[in-house]
């Protein structure tokens, strides 16, 4: 582990309230990465001892090949023994430490949340899942009867939803543009939404990655666009945090939200919420909380009673982000996903819904001509003990592809070896 990371990692572990990994789990993955200080991305992305040595703390399934990490990623050891050495200490007395103790954690996580993501921690706040947090600006910024809403036919299915409820209950007309699967250039897409802008339009829904098929959107690109116009915009990114390499106002949205159990690799029920300073006035809190001004970001945090020691192991899954190291995973994830998928693009009777290079990371979608979506998942389960999650929606049918790092060139060779067959 290069000096820096370590650095970072020791400071962190001194600087914070909550309780830091044991130093024995620290030290132990320390010394199995010490060979590797220095290791660049691109020499990383495909240097498989260094990635053994990851997945050794990975809990890998026996029984099938796991290539369904999108829904939730598995926690490493270190930062799993983390949260269960926090919920032990916790329960050991549990009114005394949510009276006492909780806010100066929350503070110190969020602070180091804050930190990673690139942003004031004035602007951020924990919650439980993208959901949550994107739910939050839907429902809580006043719309009007004929107020218009831009979203993607792509995006995730719970975002939609809440903007039809809002359609039901407010009034709001919700237009859902046609994102091409593999767009010819940025260009392309940004013209996309705004042809869907008009006069009337006050808010704009814009996936960073989209989850079904792992394409990577022009988000600065089309937020500058749509700012231009005085449109308001919500970046979901549910499944770019800590998968890509980016800070939040990278972005330039005005919301941002994502769901901290997917990449990042914290334990269920953990999210961000990201609002810039000048818009937290504009937003009600789902559930309502009048002890902090309207422009103070901590009015979101008030969802009753929750699992604390799920937001001290946010802490822990930071440090093992910064102990891989972002720009090498990054770099990891896309050559995993490259590597299946050069092996079957343009195979007959084969077809992938996910652009080439720079528009993906590791998530990638794949169809069989003649097979359904569930059939296909199916059939890769039962037949090769390939798990994939079946997508059916709209142009995107095929299966979900999401390698980890723990994942090894040999089970996606498997991957392809079934494609094949299924394909023939």
């Amino acid at each position: 582990m290069d000096t820096t990371r370590r650095a970072f990692i020791r400071a962190a572990a001194a600087g914070a309230v909550v309780p830091a990994l044991a130093p024995a789990v620290l030290d132990a993955l320390e010394r199995r990465l010490e060979p590797f200080e220095g290791l660049a991305p691109a020499a990383a992305a495909n240097d498989e001892a260094f990635w053994a040595e990851i997945r050794k703390v990975f809990p890998v399934p026996a029984e099938y090949i796991n290539l369904e990490n999108g829904y939730s990623s598995p926690q490493p050891a270190p930062t799993f023994e983390a949260f269960e050495r926090h919920a032990s200490m916790i329960n050991g007395g549990l009114s005394f430490y949510m009276r006492r103790r909780k806010d100066a954690d929350l503070v110190a996580v969020t602070r180091q949340l804050a930190a990673l993501a690139g942003c004031p921690a004035d602007e951020i706040v924990i919650t439980r899942n993208t959901t949550e947090s994107l739910g939050t600006v839907i429902h809580g910024i006043d719309l009007a009867p004929g107020d218009e809403a831009v979203m993607c036919d792509q995006d995730y299915g719970s975002m939609l939803q809440q903007f039809r409820q809002q359609s039901r209950r407010r009034g709001l007309t919700c237009v859902e543009v046609d994102l091409p699967l593999h767009p010819a250039s940025d260009d392309e897409v940004v013209d996309v939404y705004a042809r869907a802008i008009t006069p009337r339009t006050r808010l704009l829904l814009v996936s960073h990655m989209i989850n079904i098929t792992g394409q990577i959107l022009p988000v600065r690109r089309i937020a500058d666009m749509a700012h231009a116009r005085g449109v308001d915009v919500i970046v979901d990114a549910a499944h770019s945090f800590a998968h890509v390499v980016f800070t939040v106002p990278d972005l330039g949205g005005d919301y941002l939200g994502s769901s901290l159990h997917k990449w990042l690799s914290t334990p269920l029920g953990a999210g961000l919420l990201h609002v810039r300073k000048e818009k937290i006035a504009g937003v009600w809190p789902l559930l309502g909380d009048t002890t902090w001004p309207a422009d103070d970001i901590r009015k979101f945090e008030h969802i009753g009673t929750h699992p604390s020691w799920t937001v001290l192991a946010i802490a822990d899954a930071i440090r093992f982000h910064q102990m891989v190291g972002g720009e090498r995973k990054e770099a990891r994830l896309r050559f995993l996903q490259q590597h299946w998928t050069d092996r079957v693009r343009g195979l007959r009777g084969v077809y992938l819904n996910t652009p080439t290079g720079a528009r993906a990371c590791g998530i990638a979608n794949v169809g069989v001509t003649g097979l359904t979506p569930a059939a296909l998942a199916g059939a890769l389960f039962d037949r090769f003990r390939i798990y994939t999650v079946a997508i059916d929606t709209g142009p995107v049918k095929g299966v979900r592809v999401t390698p980890h790092l723990y994942t090894t060139t040999a089970e996606l060779d498997a991957l392809v070896k079934a494609l094949r067959e299924l394909a023939a």
